[in-house]
């Protein structure tokens, strides 16, 4: 095992990847039920899409480990799960069959993106500072989540504002952060998921850790064949282009899909692989090259784009690499031993859902606050005092949080970026994928806009 993941040249232990594996998944757990109550709401099966989730997220993951060997876990992804359901099936009038076949589209478009090494390229393309812009951004936008997730902060008023504390689950909140911040600054090893777990348990009598609403496994097996494969039948590709008047609207959403799922994996990628040294010196000779997939960059971008499509096989929207993968991060993973953790997790939860479904959010949103505090340490690499580069760096990194979007928070900083060039006559600087890139994304939000 020791030299099959190169834990001792990563610098850890199969006790620490299994203490971030547990860490990352117990972060992430949420998706095995939230996931299917988003997609069900446009008509699929809770059941097949509880199913779906659970063997998209274990299918990624392993690959993203045995392959790629890095810590990062996969699973359907928030925001894109809620663009599937609200924009694309409600709003567009697709049906989830439709949709699910562009999701499909979507992944080949980003194996393709990889495998001609045009994802590797745009993060090369990045200038250094808005890749720590990036990099702080994520820990603002994880701790943003954590926030939200558990409703301390609210927008009842319609202007955010801390919440009344008079709930437990705000106090057990605030009893896991005091918790876990104790534990890391006392250097108490796997403090982040011992936090989750004490939290968990010291909700129990508080009323807050309770089961969820979960079918039995053999239930979701039967409900599965009503999703699985269902892209190949003529509900799927049969219809998606018999409408000839709705071609350019189908490639327009398709479009969406693959530029945030793009930007979404990308942003992860330099958030939490720089400066913790998963994409060391090696990942960075190989951004110069153009032979084979031979550094853990390479190998880590094309697991993330054949788990979208294997995803909508089985009846789920868009997999990506989840950003709560920084949660075991900052627990210590540093190889895909992790990544195995995780999937073994999942893998326990299709037989363990109810259990699995008790941890609250009051239990999991400590650790993503506590993980954010430690990345926004990017932020110190960024000159501040030069506006050139602060002005693209704060857009980037807030926007993140306040757009609730990696994508977008990238794009902001591509944008604004583009326009300091322009302003002080350095366009040339500008790398032309960089252009290209920022041109997509303006298009995007016409194309938005318009539909």
């Amino acid at each position: 095992m020791n030299r099959f993941f190169r834990l001792k040249e990563n610098g850890t232990t199969v006790g620490t990847e299994v203490v971030a594996g547990i860490t990352t998944f117990f972060a992430m757990a949420y998706i095995i039920v939230v996931n299917p109550s988003i997609l069900s709401e446009s008509g699929m099966e809770w059941g097949a899409v509880f199913l779906a989730t659970i063997i998209a997220s274990v299918i990624g993951t392993l690959v993203m480990g045995l392959v790629a060997n890095v810590p990062y876990a996969q699973a359907p992804g928030m925001g894109l799960n809620a663009f599937f359901v609200y924009t694309v099936c409600f709003g567009l009038g697709f049906t989830w069959q439709q949709a699910l076949t562009m999701v499909f589209i979507c992944g080949l478009i980003n194996i393709f993106i990889t495998v001609t090494k045009i994802r590797k390229y745009i993060i090369k393309a990045i200038p250094r500072s808005l890749q720590n812009a990036i990099g702080g951004g994520i820990g603002v936008f994880i701790a943003y989540i954590g926030l939200l997730n558990v409703g301390i902060i609210n927008f009842g008023s319609g202007v955010p504002a801390l919440s009344t504390l008079n709930q437990p689950a705000f106090w057990l909140f605030l009893i896991g952060l005091v918790l876990i911040i104790v534990l890391e600054v006392m250097k108490v090893k796997g403090g982040i998921l011992i936090g989750i777990v004490v939290t968990t348990l010291i909700g129990i009598p508080l009323g807050v850790t309770s089961t969820g609403d979960t079918i039995s496994f053999s239930e979701a097996c039967a409900a599965l064949p009503s999703t699985f494969g269902v892209i190949f039948t003529e509900e799927g590709f049969g219809s998606l282009f018999s409408d000839p008047g709705k071609i350019p609207l189908v490639l327009i959403t398709i479009f969406s899909f693959s530029l945030s799922d793009t930007f979404d994996t990308i942003g992860t990628f330099i958030g939490t692989g720089r400066r913790s040294g998963i994409f060391s010196e090696e990942d960075e000779k190989a951004l110069e090259t153009n032979t084979g997939f031979k550094s853990k960059m390479d190998r880590a971008l094309f697991a993330d784009a054949t788990a979208t499509s294997i995803g909508a096989i089985f009846g789920t929207s868009n997999t990506t690499t989840f950003v709560e993968s920084a949660a075991g991060i900052g627990a210590g993973g540093r190889t895909g031993l992790t990544s195995v953790v995780v999937a073994i997790c999942f893998i326990a939860s299709a037989f363990l859902s109810t259990f699995i479904s008790a941890i609250p959010y009051a239990a999991t949103a400590p650790a993503l606050v506590v993980v954010g505090i430690l990345m926004v340490s990017s932020f110190i690499d960024i000159k501040w005092d030069d506006l050139n580069e602060a002005v693209p760096a704060f857009f980037a990194g807030l926007f993140m949080a306040l757009c609730y979007s990696i994508s977008y928070g990238i794009a902001f900083g591509f944008i604004t970026y583009c326009l300091v060039k322009i302003c002080t006559k350095k366009a040339k600087e500008v790398h032309p994928i960089l252009w290209c890139a920022t041109f997509l994304f303006i298009l995007n939000f016409v194309l938005l806009a318009t539909l």
